[in-house]
């Protein structure tokens, strides 16, 4: 069961009593539009296209020192203050307290998943609270991740990390296999809403994580196969604000304007490429899946030996990484004398802020209604019946962010984001490519996937929230 299928469970009105099948936008009503859903989606087609023409007629260079973090919100010297070192400390206990917390819920807690703190600090909280924050404030995680916190505290305590060497050829791979076991937990996993799976997995990926970093060293295991330390980085870049850990201790807080850190000096390798591809197609399958397109062709793989989503799971990331690689040949061949191999690694984070936008549209109505019910899960947190801070007995608000809210903050978001990596690409194409004439030619093959995908996104949003004509 997904984060979407979490969702509706949420919104039932009978949900502490029974849990039935789920979606993301689970409003209990759908919205009316009052057009036909068809001029939403060539009127959001449309504005890409002509914010692309605009780029080209009116942005003729790419500015000087773009990408670069320009305001030392917390100089390296301040970062050295007593004050802030006692505010990040006092942070990551925080944290490590709630990884614990939920640990031991999970384990021993009321294995009802809305009884629970569990589910909805994973699912809620984490998985779709820290993404927002890393993309919209800076790369919190990078500061707070318990399982470096508990590392960090054990060599300081006398561990010793090995510090063996990872092999060159490895690149971001191990993140990037780690993360698609994730969204397989996400979206096809059974138990994804049992407490004590949940408490499981995160047992069995910290003791993996410990592992790697004992074996390889922190640093080495964080910026190469920590999958969540490499997912809300890469979310992180459009963020307004750099920041510099090393040894475990913040060094430097700058902040920038937003996206500049997608406007990469050198190419990505290629599995920094995939890592960014099946970052967007997770998102936009978990939207695809509760289409009545993806119900058709599920129902046609009742007697198949793979589970379907699992198999969407497998293909997806492919199918993307191909459409992609095919624009970028384009975007080559129409730029002249570039490799497509550069063109693939330049470009590829440009296709973070439609990640972004399709995170906001898909799981704002989720972090809304699931979010509450941290409330009075917080009160009692092993749903045993404890009222520790006077919550227990809240009211969860399901109509929090109605069908119609949702419609047009998704509509919003996904043309600003395909609107923001059109401009991200054209600055790249000015930079890089040789003359402003060949960098506005190669930029077509770019407004032709934007436009398509602004489409798609479109349709596959409208789906479980509004009523079309």
């Amino acid at each position: 069961m997904s984060v979407g299928a979490a969702a509706r469970r949420l919104a039932c009105p009978c949900a502490l009593v029974a849990a039935p099948a789920a979606h993301a936008h689970g409003f209990g009503q759908r919205y009316d539009l009052p057009l036909p859903l068809s001029l939403y989606v060539t009127g959001a087609a449309l504005t890409v296209a002509v914010s692309c023409v605009m780029l080209a007629v009116f942005v003729r260079s790419s500015p000087h020192g773009a990408g670069e973090a320009r305001f030392r919100l917390l100089p390296e010297a301040l970062a050295r203050h007593g004050a802030v070192r006692l505010l990040v400390a006092l942070a990551r206990t925080i944290a490590v307290a709630g990884y614990l917390l939920v640990v031991a819920a999970g384990f021993a807690g009321n294995q009802n998943p809305f009884k629970n703190v569990a589910p909805v600090t994973v699912w809620a909280l984490w998985w779709v609270g820290m993404a927002y924050v890393s993309a919209l404030v800076g790369d919190v995680w990078k500061i707070v991740n318990p399982l470096e916190t508990i590392f960090r505290v054990a060599e300081r305590a006398g561990l010793r990390a090995l510090r063996r060497e990872l092999p060159p050829a490895a690149g971001v791979w191990p993140a990037v296999a780690l993360y698609l076991v994730f969204i397989w937990m996400e979206i096809a996993w059974d138990a994804s809403d049992r407490p004590a799976a949940i408490a499981a997995a995160i047992a069995a990926y910290s003791l993996v994580t410990w592992i790697g970093m004992f074996v390889f060293g922190a640093e080495a295991w964080l910026a190469h196969c920590e999958a969540f330390a490499r997912l809300f980085g890469t979310l992180a870049r459009f963020s307004p604000s750099e920041v510099r850990v090393a040894g475990g201790r913040l060094i430097e807080w700058r902040l920038r304007p937003y996206a500049v850190g997608l406007l990469p000096r050198a190419p990505l390798g290629i599995s920094e490429i995939a890592l960014v591809v099946v970052i967007l197609a997770s998102v936009s399958l978990d939207g695809f899946l509760e289409t009545p397109a993806w119900a058709a062709i599920a129902e046609g793989m009742d007697d198949w030996p793979v589970s379907p989503r699992t198999l969407a799971i497998a293909l997806a990331p492919l199918l993307f990484l191909g459409i992609y690689i095919i624009f970028c040949r384009l975007i080559a061949w129409s730029a002249g004398g570039v490799s497509t191999r550069r063109v693939a690694g330049l470009f590829a984070p440009t296709l973070v802020p439609i990640a972004i936008a399709y995170q906001i549209a898909h799981y704002l109505s989720f972090l809304a209604m699931a979010g509450q019910y941290i409330i009075p899960l917080a009160s009692d947190p092993f749903g045993v019946g404890w009222d520790l801070f006077g919550t227990g007995t809240y009211f969860v608000r399901l109509g929090l962010v109605d069908a119609r809210a949702v419609w047009y903050v998704s509509v919003a978001a996904i043309v600003a984001g395909h609107i923001a990596a059109l401009f991200l690409g054209h600055l790249l194409a000015l930079r890089e490519f040789a003359g402003r004439r060949a960098a506005v030619r190669s930029q077509w093959p770019m407004l032709v996937l934007m436009v398509g995908y602004t489409t798609l996104s479109l349709w596959i949003i409208a789906q479980p929230i509004v009523t079309t004509r």
